[in-house]
């Protein structure tokens, strides 16, 4: 399995690390057992993505993640970009009642399972997305004892 790069930026400052994101990512990795050629994980503010969904989407509205994909079509080498609103993320974490830090963890899982060609567009492929989704992130939270 190529462990593959890992790029982390933060538009600011938030309760997160490049650190603790990358290992997230690795133990994913470790459970899903894909190959990574390159991996791009930007926590931005509602802003910046309301912008990024308006011009690649059409859609008019901030949304707490958008995943694109640049995989080669046969899925050898997972590579892909991912955006979390980390403004979208907070107010989630506080409706659901669980931890920022938790909420990251989710919203990056979320995105690398779009990237493996998890699909949420009908509400049978959510439902399967959404149990593989969860089912990660407790595997995830054991791993890493915190959020």
């Amino acid at each position: 399995m190529k462990k593959g790069r890992v790029h982390v930026s933060f538009q600011k400052r938030i309760s997160f690390s490049a650190k603790e994101v990358r290992r997230i990512v690795r133990k994913i990795q470790e459970e899903v057992g894909f190959h990574l050629s390159e991996l791009t994980i930007s926590f931005i503010d509602d802003a910046s993505i309301h912008e990024v969904n308006r011009e690649y989407l059409n859609h008019d509205y901030p949304t707490d993640i958008i995943t694109f994909d640049y995989s080669e079509k046969n899925k050898t080498f997972i590579e892909g970009e991912i955006l979390i609103s980390f403004d979208t993320a907070i107010m989630n974490a506080k409706k659901f009642k669980v931890t920022p830090e938790n909420e990251y963890t989710r919203l990056i899982i979320h995105g690398i399972l779009h990237l493996l060609g998890y699909d949420d567009r009908t509400a049978a492929k959510k439902k399967i997305m959404k149990n593989k989704e969860n089912s990660l992130l407790k595997l995830v939270l054991d791993s890493v004892n915190k959020f």
